[in-house]
């Protein structure tokens, strides 16, 4: 039994020798975009400032890096502990972690049945009838035991790489879903700091249109005043009414986003719609980030996790290729077993008993009606496919940034022009009211007056919101700082 036990693992392991090569292009990872720049203009080194504290000049360098808890540079301890539970709790990222872990464990498995011998114990017993004649001695029989206790050893000699492809194809898979968590995560903290600041805008908002309606109903009681004493026209009278009439319409529009936001921000944070401690934000308990990290081009594509996972993809489509290509060719799979085989169990494994046999089987596809050749021009197809997807992905990720960078120096712009349109609209409201007062101008202009200040207002608000929303949008478009988090570990590569 020793010597039989020799010439198995001897040929088990010149065959694990002679499996050195695997057909298919290996892949490499592709270059990084040529440019240095993001935007076709020079990119201005940051924003103009304005008067206030949402009116901050930010700055950007490429210098200094993203923390990975990006969103604690808004200053809002709510928001921290927000992000950081939605991280925690959120179904999505839950669902993300579970099919990693799916694919991490199906590599794992596939890689030992595809790359090591199986070896399997197997025990048998079994009661036989057979004739004489079988053994020369017709007209009798003869009925007896058989007791088989074997190790046997099967082994798929890899000559051209089909499994290595396959296992290889598998790990690829594997980063690519760790790379979906990565994404999955920065998506999620971008939509809680995001809609966060939504529900600022909209209570600001909301309460912008208060103080109007409350001024107009203000208004309206000395116009009825006025009306009663014969200063005024019905005309006039009925003018305010629709004025503080349009703008009271105007609040549940804005109560239903307010509520919407609120219910979102829930869910996104795992609670349920109703939950009453996720906590409501106003612009004032944000603090806007003044300096802000921009990474170069070439350093985007490795930070960034849907490009990431588009190169997984590509990677994954460049092995299955390979696989493709090294089914065309001959395969060789080994076989061995040793054991005991007697007629009573309280023999097995006595002298005499032991039984093995070596074996092996060659197949070279012939014909196949064009089936394996088809299969590798659809293998290449899904390969030129994967390129393209992840040079749209590169495309897409610089456009993101660029995007963002024109956004907020727009931003910064625009809040600077609509502060002073709101303190020029305010000046002229309170000016015109007095007007009104003592008969100096007509009741159309001082509702023109509140009109426009009412929409500078609005839109001041809505420039501060979109500097929050925009500078969170350079984060997410950054890759969001992952390689900086502690807990953060890679996918084992073996």
């Amino acid at each position: 039994m020793t010597r039989s036990a020799w010439t198995i693992s001897l040929a088990l392991l010149l065959a694990a020798g002679t499996s050195a090569c695997a057909v298919g292009p290996d892949f490499r990872a592709p270059p990084p975009p040529a440019t240095s720049h993001y935007t076709r203009a020079p990119e201005p080194s940051g924003t103009v400032s304005a008067p206030g504290a949402t009116g901050t000049a930010q700055t950007w360098s490429t210098e200094r890096d993203i923390p990975a808890d990006w969103w604690t540079l808004f200053h809002s301890t709510a928001l921290d502990e927000l992000v950081r539970q939605a991280l925690a709790d959120s179904p999505t990222v839950q669902a993300a972690q579970a099919t990693l872990l799916s694919a991490a464990e199906t590599y794992k498995a596939q890689r030992g049945g595809l790359l090591l011998p199986a070896v399997d114990a197997t025990g048998t017993a079994t009661r036989q009838k057979a004739p004489g004649a079988a053994f020369g001695q017709p007209g009798s029989s003869f009925l007896f035991n058989l007791f088989d206790a074997s190790v046997g050893v099967t082994y798929r000699l890899d000559l051209f790489g089909a499994s290595r492809r396959q296992v290889e194809a598998l790990r690829a898979q594997a980063d690519y879903q760790r790379w979906e968590l990565e994404a999955a995560r920065l998506t999620l903290a971008d939509n809680v700091v995001t809609t966060a600041v939504s529900i600022a805008s909209l209570h600001a908002q909301t309460a912008a249109l208060a103080d109007i309606i409350a001024s107009e109903r203000d208004q309206l009681k000395v116009v009825q005043r006025q009306f009663d004493a014969g200063a005024a026209s019905r005309s006039d009278l009925l003018a305010q009414q629709t004025q503080v009439a349009e703008n009271e319409a105007q609040l549940p529009a804005l109560e239903k986003q307010l509520a919407q936001a609120q219910h979102r921000l829930a869910v996104l944070a795992g609670r349920t719609p109703d939950d009453a401690t996720v906590p409501d934000f106003n612009l004032d308990q944000l603090t806007l980030p003044a300096e802000l990290p921009l990474s170069v081009p070439a350093k985007l594509v490795r930070q960034r996790p849907d490009v990431q996972a588009a190169e997984a993809l590509l990677h994954q489509s460049t092995a299955q290729l390979g696989v493709a290509t090294a089914n065309m060719y001959p395969q060789l799979n080994l076989t061995g077993a040793i054991g005991s085989e007697t007629i009573t169990a309280s023999d097995l494994f006595k002298t005499g008993t032991a039984a093995w046999n070596v074996g092996g089987s060659l197949t070279q596809p012939l014909f196949h009606g064009g089936e394996l050749r088809g299969l590798k021009r659809a293998a290449r197809a899904d390969l030129d496919r994967a390129t393209a997807e992840y040079r749209q992905a590169v495309l897409a990720a610089l456009q993101d940034v660029a995007d963002t960078l024109r956004a907020l120096d727009a931003d910064a712009r625009t809040l600077q022009a609509d502060l002073i349109t709101e303190t020029d609209a305010q000046d002229t409201l309170t000016m015109t009211k007095l007007q009104y007062k003592v008969g100096g101008i007509s009741y159309l202009q001082l509702l023109n007056a509140e009109r426009v200040y009412l929409q500078a207002r609005q839109n001041r608000v809505q420039a501060e919101a979109a500097r929050y929303a925009d500078t969170a949008a350079l984060f997410h478009a950054l890759g969001g700082g992952w390689w900086n988090r502690q807990d953060n570990t890679k996918e084992t590569r073996q």
